[in-house]
């Protein structure tokens, strides 16, 4: 027995499809967390220093520095777009100085 205007125990505190009743809202939050791009300054520098033909390497150092620049600015689009120029310069040049450098040490030893 429930008398009018008194809400039952354990319920959600009103009658269904009254108005100014509690609405019940569901709603799905997806957070992506999303890793900030490398900028392979390291690598950057190792092949400015050792390996530069061409000055290969100091492309890849200035897309590693402007990644970087990206990456602190907040434009994780940019950054990632100026690590990948910086990682394919990085892999011609540590290829090209590699080749050169055994081709050298060949060089030397059979002379």
């Amino acid at each position: 027995m429930n008398p009018e205007g008194v809400p039952p125990q354990g319920g959600y505190g009103g009658y269904p499809a009254q108005p100014g009743g509690p609405v019940v809202v569901q709603s799905t939050t997806v957070t992506i967390v999303t890793d900030p791009p490398k900028d392979h300054i390291i690598w950057s520098l190792f092949n400015f220093v050792y390996f530069n033909p061409c000055c290969i390497g100091l492309a890849a150092l200035i897309y590693s520095i402007k990644a970087r620049d990206r990456r602190m600015a907040g434009d994780l689009e940019g950054a990632q777009r100026y690590a990948l120029t910086a990682s394919k310069f990085n892999i011609v040049a540590s290829v090209v100085g590699a080749v050169l450098f055994i081709a050298i040490i060949i060089a030397v030893t059979s002379a």
